[in-house]
């Protein structure tokens, strides 16, 4: 009696190991990885849960097709991030992969992001034009009302003075005191990360060379964002013990942690999950 392999990959006593003579370096990527995951006894859905790759996806890379993984850059992601969760090295299946394709691509910056992650429309910015049209006018109306205002007074002074009327003299000006001028606020993101309180966990992620989307939650596991951060764009999350984080594209992140830089150094499009506490900087 022949047992199929179940089709949600939810039982992996069920998936028999591929019958053949080959050495597991023999086997395609998709087969080393699917082998990799029956013998640790892993269904598909725990991989998927466990690295938020969708199912369908780990399904088509287990059968080396990587059409749905959205291009190379995302593919190797995808490898990399599956070998991990089932102990293999990931170097051999991604060198293996380049060389199926001709070398190692290189970063697509206007790609989609990972279909592993639930993709949240962009909101849209404010709309800077009509502001400044608006602004316009505002200082045009000003001007004028400020000319209209400055020829009535000339022309009530010489009304004054062809009466044999004494202008009165203005008061003159009084003297500014030696009060220094109040300095600007910081911006919001700089100051917390400058003064970054000791009894609080503070990240600041900034996108400095790209995109990528982020999900951030505090230590209840309540939303504190999920969405896309533009290239120049930063956030930053605060919380009384603990903020847990996961990165779309962790290349082209750069973190500070409780006002220190963490110097780690994420691969372009490499799906990153961390968790930093009050005793950082260290990844969690």
């Amino acid at each position: 009696m022949s047992i199929g392999n179940s089709p949600d990959g939810n039982s992996p006593e069920d998936e028999r190991p591929f019958e053949d003579d080959h050495e597991p370096e023999q086997l395609s990527i998709g087969h080393a990885l699917r082998q990799a995951r029956i013998d640790a006894g892993l269904t598909v859905d725990d991989i998927s849960n466990a690295t938020r790759v969708r199912v369908a996806i780990v399904h088509a890379i287990e059968q080396d097709d990587f059409a749905p993984c959205g291009g190379d850059v995302y593919a190797r992601g995808h490898i990399r991030t599956l070998a991990r969760a089932v102990d293999l090295d990931p170097a051999p299946l991604l060198a293996r992969y380049d060389a199926e394709r001709g070398g190692r691509p290189t970063p697509t910056p206007a790609a989609p992001l990972f279909e592993a992650e639930r993709i949240r429309p962009e909101r849209r910015g404010p709309n800077w034009t009509a502001a400044m049209v608006a602004a316009i006018v505002a200082v045009i109306g000003f001007v004028g009302f400020t000319v209209a205002q400055g020829s009535d007074s000339g022309d009530d002074t010489k009304n004054q003075v062809a009466e044999g009327a004494t202008p009165t003299t203005s008061k003159p000006a009084a003297k500014p005191t030696g009060t220094k001028p109040t300095d600007p606020k910081p911006d919001p993101s700089d100051s917390a990360i400058a003064a970054a309180p000791q009894d609080k966990v503070t990240v600041q992620v900034s996108a400095v060379d790209g995109r990528s989307w982020i999900s951030a939650k505090d230590h209840n596991g309540r939303m504190l964002f999920d969405g896309l951060l533009k290239q120049g764009d930063s956030k930053t999350f605060q919380d009384s013990s603990k903020i847990n984080l996961i990165l779309g594209d962790a290349g082209a992140i750069q973190l500070y942690v409780n006002g220190k830089k963490i110097e780690n150094d994420f691969q372009p499009g490499a799906v990153e999950r961390l968790t930093y506490t009050k005793g950082d900087p260290e990844v969690g």
